[in-house]
């Protein structure tokens, strides 16, 4: 029942009268709909359409707060101030709140606020809580492995922010999209990718066979073919941005995949629904 500090995360809080349809209005996500006691996976696109942050959105008592990367908190604030031009709105990062993760039921004695993980059940609970108020069982790197398991992309780390869409980081698949909300910055590239199916790459689960990982952003192949290029990993488990059409055509033609010359697998992540090549292809 673990819990792990993520010292890699920092809390952003939006508040004020129109905090929520001013979220609304520029994030992929729909806000409104939000429970309470929810972190929902959400983006900030750019207007061609590729993710330039990607965060937890959840309700705090004066507004929401967004999970970030902590190396992104600044840019993400001065990005957002750009959008606000005369909503009532206050964007800050907030210095004062550590960022937990707990799977598995674990429990803590501590004050905390606690959301359910809206990405999948598996991934457990996001903790909320003044830095310094507990101490955690699991390390950070743990967390990390849990993620990669389960095919849990991550921006910075599974793939690089301004090169990758949406549908490409699964967030179509992790509820990190809503096709009927309206518009929101990007908007029509991202609906267009889905009502014309034409997302060919995904970011998937990758086991190396025969060798350690090797460094993100090392070159999957299979044959001649370029498959793509590998995200974070842990252990002999790791996850990397792969062109399924030329996996298919890797797969019919029984060559092996590669990644900095490792034999590796290429499955699909139990959560998706996507059409994937060839279940002979299976991580696991």
């Amino acid at each position: 029942m673990p819990i792990a500090l993520l010292p890699d995360r920092a809390v952003v809080a939006v508040s004020g009268p129109d905090a929520l349809s001013f979220l609304q209005g520029i994030l992929t996500c729909n806000v409104e709909t939000l429970p309470e006691g929810e972190a929902r996976l959400g983006a900030l696109l750019t207007p061609q359409g590729k993710i330039q942050f990607d965060f937890l959105v959840s309700r705090a008592e004066d507004g929401f707060r967004l999970d970030v990367a902590a190396e992104r908190a600044s840019d993400l604030v001065k990005r957002l101030g750009l959008y606000r031009l005369r909503a009532k709105v206050t964007v800050a990062a907030d210095p004062t709140q550590g960022v937990a993760a707990a799977w598995d039921g674990a429990e803590t004695a501590a004050e905390t606020i606690r959301v359910r993980d809206g990405r999948l059940p598996a991934l457990g609970e996001r903790l909320y809580f003044a830095e310094g108020a507990f101490s955690a069982d699991a390390t950070e790197a743990a967390y990390h492995a849990h993620r990669i398991g389960l095919g849990v992309p991550e921006g910075g780390r599974d793939f690089a922010f301004s090169d990758a869409f949406p549908h490409e980081a699964l967030m179509d698949q992790l509820g990190g999209v809503d096709f009927k909300k309206g518009c929101y910055v990007g908007q029509e590239v991202v609906s267009r990718m889905q009502h014309r199916g034409t997302a060919r790459t995904r970011i998937l689960p990758i086991v190396y066979r025969d060798g350690p990982a090797p460094e993100p952003g090392t070159e999957v192949t299979a044959g001649a073919r370029s498959l793509g290029v590998t995200g974070g990993a842990a252990g002999e488990r790791g996850l990397a941005t792969i062109r399924l059409d030329r996996l298919g055509d890797a797969l019919a033609a029984g060559e092996l995949v590669r990644a900095g010359g490792t034999v590796a697998a290429v499955g699909k992540p139990d959560f998706a629904t996507f059409a994937f090549p060839s279940d002979s292809a299976a991580a696991g």
